[in-house]
């Protein structure tokens, strides 16, 4: 019977940041993933063609390069092979027209460019982005901290005290502002609405939700001044890092190993985990899972002695899942050759859509169960400034599509059959992706002729590959303000706690919730002894 100080649950971002940073304090810790490889939503495979690299789901990086994590493990990464690619132009929107514009990480390009679409627009984007600038150490100490702690209550009161009572309550206020308020109240030209609005998407949100108009704030604060890296090379090259540093301090990661139940000891201390097939490890100081709340609360707590409280089983009841996403990656002959400009062939991640009432539509149609009639398109272009991941002079595309139904009703321009049962078929993922290219060839010059392969992942693929995706969910649950923040994922939930002692949750069900930062795995191991 192998024991360990902790065992981790789970490899996604926030379980490796999570043991990195213990193993580094001294820790012995153990990883365990169910599947044959690490990495969680970082997965990157050869799935075209060979010699094309394509990351499979997570892909941009900006969050983890700007992240505390990284501040903490950033050279310990690099020392072992973590090396980012970067791009000047990191986003984009296009229209349908043609018309389109560019966010670069040039604050003096950006404001002429802008200034362009509509008299006022660069100088309100600069004053939006000096303000939050301003902002921003209480801002991200409240995105990212712990928030039932002294030093955030501190926080609190000595913003409370530099604004006055009153002037902290309209920040907030302010705060709770939607997306589409703050861009039609901000800018007069729909298409610098339409370069932001497809970001709310990226959040877990819609336009109309809740601080999405601030989230689009610091969306482009940091993309202006990060940018959308990727990992050179591929995502896997982080996990190699990741795992060499793991080991390095005497840590052990194992593949294959898929947890059964969370086992409790003398005063129901979590004491260990238990494997399919029996075998059983011993933690001596903690169980840190990785998991969505389904996955910690039902399955690997099934067989608990003692049952959850109440407010655990009510917060379980209620929780919910957010919009499915789908994946279509393409091996192509050439680099796009964009209709619209040369331009927007260098930019990393470029937005298709109608504009702000697209965006809002395709994500009501996917929120009541339809296959948008007009999906909102992320394309990534990683060859643009990685030519690494594909063969000289050949390029790849990373697509995403954010307004995905988990469970189909029906199709909104009523031409796909859908399934009795509503689930995704192989052949409505290809109807569905052939919606996607026919927006993708009215855009790019010899389209058809360019392209090598495709392949494409349904929201029921992507939960295939990773339980933690409900319906293909790639953030961890619905992240509306009243499933986030202090009540993520329940109302009840403090920190990083669990109602076992000695069991700890993380991931992106929990505070800050999802994206590549690595938020939860920093914060607990940060609290942990």
């Amino acid at each position: 019977m192998s024991s360990f100080d902790y065992i981790v649950v789970g490899s996604g971002i926030n379980a490796l940041v999570a043991a990195a940073l213990l193993g580094k304090r001294g820790k012995k810790v153990l990883v365990l993933e169910r599947n044959d490889r690490i990495g969680g939503c970082l997965r990157t495979e050869e799935i075209t063609e060979p010699g094309f690299k394509h990351d499979v789901m997570a892909t941009t990086m900006v969050l983890f390069l700007t992240s505390p994590a990284y501040g903490a493990l950033g050279k310990d990464l690099e020392a072992r092979g973590l090396e980012f690619a970067h791009a000047d132009l990191p986003t984009g929107v296009l229209m349908p027209d043609g018309r389109h514009a560019i966010l670069s990480k040039n604050r003096q390009r950006n404001v002429a460019a802008f200034e362009a679409l509509a008299v006022g627009d660069g100088q309100a984007f600069s004053r939006e982005m000096d303000k939050l600038g301003g902002d921003a150490p209480f801002l991200f100490s409240l995105l990212g901290g712990a928030l039932w702690s002294g030093s955030i209550f501190k926080t609190v009161l000595k913003e409370a005290w530099k604004r006055g009572p009153r002037g902290l309550a309209a920040w907030f206020g302010d705060a709770l502002v939607s997306g589409r308020a703050h861009l039609e109240t901000t800018y007069k030209s729909d298409v610098m609405q339409a370069l932001f609005a497809p970001w709310v998407l990226h959040c877990g949100l819609g336009p109309e939700s809740a601080y999405s108009g601030e989230m689009l704030k610091v969306i482009g604060f940091a993309i202006e001044m990060a940018g959308c890296p990727v990992v050179k090379g591929g995502a896997e090259n982080l996990l190699k890092a990741f795992d060499r540093l793991i080991t390095d301090n005497g840590g052990t990661i194992r593949t294959g190993a898929d947890v059964e139940a969370i086992l409790e000891g003398a005063g129901g201390k979590a004491t260990g985990v238990s494997l399919a097939g029996g075998e059983v490890l011993q933690a001596s100081q903690g169980v840190i899972a990785s998991v969505t709340p389904n996955q910690l609360y039902d399955r690997l707590l099934k067989t608990s002695p003692k049952a959850a409280p109440d407010d655990v089983k009510e917060g379980l009841r209620t929780y919910r899942y957010g919009k499915g996403n789908m994946q279509i990656h393409y091996a192509l002959k050439s680099p796009p050759r964009w209709k619209a400009g040369e331009e927007l062939s260098k930019v990393a991640l470029l937005h298709l859509t109608p504009g702000l009432d697209g965006v809002s539509r395709a994500a009501n149609e996917c929120e009541r169960g339809l296959l948008p009639d007009v999906p909102t398109i992320c394309v990534g272009q990683p060859t643009a400034f990685d030519p690494s991941r594909a063969p000289d002079g050949k390029a790849i595309l990373w697509l995403q599509l954010p307004e995905a139904p988990r469970y189909i009703k029906g199709d909104a321009a009523a031409h796909l059959p859908i399934p009795q049962d509503g689930q995704w078929t192989e052949e409505l993922r290809e109807q569905f992706a052939d919606r996607v290219e026919r927006i993708l060839e009215r855009h790019i010059d010899g389209w058809s002729e360019n392209v090598i392969a495709r392949k494409a992942y349904s929201p029921a693929d992507l939960e295939r590959m990773n339980m933690n995706l409900v319906g293909g969910d790639p953030y961890g649950g619905f992240c509306g303000v009243d499933q986030f923040f202090v009540w993520r994922p329940f109302k009840s939930s403090v920190n990083h706690r669990t109602h076992v002692p000695g069991l700890y949750h993380i991931g992106a069900s929990t505070h800050p919730g999802p994206g590549l930062g690595g938020g939860s795995g920093f914060l607990l191991a940060s609290s942990l002894k």
